[in-house]
């Protein structure tokens, strides 16, 4: 199998799937070569009083492909509190929602292979199903992200996965003694750039 480990770290926005990894440093191990991804992954919800999003700062993982091209193992690792939303509140009820402190990492593992289709005309999607932990609990999903080709022979990847506080045990946070309280659906939409030299083994 040919491998490609990937590191991710020092975000803005990222899965797992996304997220997937600002400054996201890719190692090809027969070549040695290094590339970088960019990316931005934010979570967007909504409350009684208003919406409001949280950016994902920082993220680590791996995947290779097999000698079919496929991506065959992907795992993103996401630290809940590299969730930052810009307002100290929002992001103390976060943690507290997630049990932070008990669980500590959000989770995204494949778990069927995955095989980018790539178009004459440089469009490019992929399906990618595996699952998601989030303050300890684990659920299947799959998510679909679509883009094209950029000018310097790269790609450009975007895509949403919906999800629910409830489907993982979560109660939605409240504040202000009960006064603001957040919707159970949340969206992470990300927006991943890859080099050519990253996606060379996919042509």
């Amino acid at each position: 199998m040919k491998m490609i480990k990937a590191r991710l770290s020092n975000f803005l926005m990222i899965l797992f799937v996304s997220s997937l990894m600002l400054n996201f440093n890719l190692i090809q191990a027969q070549s040695e070569k290094a590339s970088s991804f960019t990316s931005s992954v934010i979570i967007n919800g909504t409350s009684n009083l208003h919406d409001w999003d949280t950016k994902i700062e920082q993220l680590t993982g791996e995947f290779a492909l097999n000698s079919s091209k496929q991506i065959q193992t992907l795992t993103v690792k996401i630290p809940v509190k590299a969730m930052k939303s810009g307002d100290k509140l929002m992001d103390k009820k976060t943690y507290e929602t997630i049990n932070a402190d008990k669980n500590p990492t959000i989770l995204f593992q494949l778990t069927e292979p995955a095989t980018p289709v790539i178009s004459d005309d440089g469009n490019v999607q992929v399906t990618l199903t595996g699952n998601l932990t989030v303050a300890g609990f684990t659920k299947p999903i799959s998510f679909k992200s679509s883009g094209k080709k950029t000018g310097g022979g790269g790609y450009q990847l975007k895509g949403t996965i919906p999800l629910k506080l409830s489907d993982f045990k979560m109660k939605t946070p409240t504040a202000m003694f009960g006064l603001l309280k957040t919707g159970d659906a949340v969206t992470i939409s990300f927006n991943v750039t890859i080099s050519a030299q990253s996606l060379a083994s996919l042509n």
